[in-house]
């Protein structure tokens, strides 16, 4: 993800140098995607391994939602200010400081011994992916000239594609296997050996680099923003479990008048000093307002659809996590195949229709598994399944790898990067406030008192009612696409820089289904899907 200003600017203090022969940077490369593709398999991962996580730990619907809500909220409420920081201090510094705490919160989830201890490791776990994951691009950016930089992300496109493929396998598969009668707990401890030669090699082979003026960090942007957010969802998330108190739904309206506060003080910040934590002239473009609603719509549906599916088919259908996993496949390749052809092929040609297609196709795709989850019930197969996840997956890859572009192309170039940074945070900010949702739309489907043998038809139909809800969301997300501009404007070479690295980083975060991230985000660098 991109930071505010971190795409924008130019790297001020020593740099790898360009020389081929330097292979210094390409060190430097493998180590900062590495750090990219954990952050990305470590969303899916989480998705699979849930029934075991709640078998294990006896972990509440409400906590379980808490493991997956809280790590998007943590990095959604971190990210701006990640990237920010990151150019204030170095890049090379924060992107250290995020792996060696996200390393550490990896092995805090993975020795948890209660559910409340995993949840608060995933909150922590989030908030330094939120110091990392922003440094990614930004020290592409500082190390590689820019007839490079197409190589590059095409390299970073590939770990992307692989991370939305391996994700799930991964995460069923250490789940299957039990090592050492640890269950779950190797998803997180995986992380460790690669967290720490990443924060090594991180030391020997990347180079520093800042922004090229001082920057202020606008710390009272930051605490509006977590204080806003958190209102809103912990009401979502646990209002169902309490019985809806006054209490909830007097923090989700005041989490309205937060944000409205962080708007005045954005506004008289950016006259003061110039350095707000969100650029509000942005809005005045309307193709970027346009793009802003579409990415919080759209990371409501997909922190919905994820989970939901998840639960579905391994508490629902009590499928095992290795067949939720590979079931996942098609979806996988479909959205990375679509990726490809969209931005190489299609958008150039057609622009915007290319995305309003994929809101259609994966509308069809909810539809149809709608109608064979009714029609096939509790024998629903995986090759069944199929047919719904290719087209939703080819929908979904028409939309995330052009959106960023698309999105970005009226944006006056000086704003490049503080522009992705804010589009990319609002859609995990939606992920999140999607996930929360799951309270209100499945779990509020399902009686609090089912007999064993009611379950797995509680939670078809429960699937069945939340799909209906992704479609709704996706209808509006197809309107607000009439917004965007019909095809992106080309920029000059260094607005297209900034575009290109933008595009890679939201194309990255939607395979982690988060994008279901997990899978990422999506390229989020492109979004992942799971």
């Amino acid at each position: 993800m991109t930071s505010s200003s971190s795409l924008s600017s130019t790297a001020a203090g020593p740099t790898v140098s360009s020389d081929p022969s330097d292979r210094r940077r390409w060190f430097a490369l493998a180590i900062v995607m590495t750090a990219a593709f954990m952050d990305l398999v470590d969303v899916t991962i989480v998705n699979i391994a849930i029934p075991s996580i709640q078998e294990d730990t006896g972990a509440s619907f409400s906590a379980i939602q808490w493991i997956t809500a809280g790590y998007s909220l943590a990095f959604a409420a971190g990210l701006i200010t990640g990237g920010r920081l990151g150019d204030i201090y170095g890049r090379k510094r924060l992107f250290l400081i995020g792996i060696g705490g996200f390393t550490l919160a990896s092995a805090l989830c993975g020795f948890a011994a209660n559910p409340e201890m995993l949840v608060a490791s995933r909150i922590l776990q989030g908030g330094t992916a939120a110091l990392m994951v922003p440094q990614v691009l930004s020290i592409v950016h500082a190390t590689f000239p820019a007839h490079e930089r197409g190589k590059v992300f095409g390299l970073f496109g590939a770990i992307v594609g692989l991370g939305a493929v391996l994700g799930p396998l991964l995460g069923a598969l250490l789940t299957e296997w039990n090592i050492a009668g640890l269950e779950w707990r190797p998803i997180f401890l995986i992380n460790l050996p690669v967290g720490i030669a990443g924060l090594i090699l991180g030391r020997k082979f990347i180079s520093e680099s800042k922004a090229p003026k001082a920057l202020r960090l606008d710390l009272v942007g930051v605490v509006l923003v977590t204080l806003g957010m958190l209102m809103l969802i912990y009401p979502l998330t646990r209002g169902r479990e309490l019985g809806w108190p006054v209490w909830g739904h007097v923090s989700m309206v005041g989490s309205l008048l937060v944000f409205l506060v962080l708007v005045l003080f954005e506004r008289a910040k950016a006259r003061r000093d110039g350095s707000p934590l969100v650029e509000l002239s942005l809005f005045r473009v309307k193709s970027f307002a346009a793009g802003i609603a579409v990415q919080l719509t759209f990371g409501i549906g997909l922190g919905i659809f994820f989970l939901v599916w998840t639960l579905y088919m391994q508490m629902g259908l009590g499928w095992s996590a290795l067949r939720a996993g590979t079931t996942g496949i098609p979806f996988s390749i479909a959205v990375s195949f679509a990726a490809g052809i969209s931005v190489q092929k299609l958008v150039p040609r057609f622009g915007r229709k290319v995305l309003q297609t994929g809101a259609l196709l994966m509308i069809a795709g909810l539809l149809i598994y709608i109608w064979e989850s009714d029609r096939y019930g509790m024998g629903i197969t995986s090759w069944q399944m199929a047919l719904p996840l290719v087209v939703m997956g080819i929908g979904m890859g028409l939309i995330v790898a052009p959106l960023t572009d698309m999105v970005l192309s009226e944006v006056p170039k000086e704003h490049s990067g503080s522009a992705s940074g804010l589009i990319n945070t609002v859609q995990q900010m939606g992920n999140a406030l999607g996930l929360g949702l799951v309270a209100v739309v499945f779990f509020g489907s399902i009686s609090d008192q089912l007999a064993p043998r009611d379950a797995g038809p509680a939670f078809a139909e429960a699937f069945q009612h939340s799909l209906w809800w992704v479609a709704g969301v996706l209808a509006v997300i197809f309107l607000v696409m009439f917004a965007l501009p019909a095809r992106p404007q080309r920029q000059a070479e260094s607005g297209d820089e900034a575009g290109d690295e933008a595009g890679a980083e939201g194309a990255a975060r939607v395979a982690d289904g988060s994008d279901g991230s997990d899978g990422s985000e999506v390229v989020k660098e492109p979004a992942l899907a799971p």
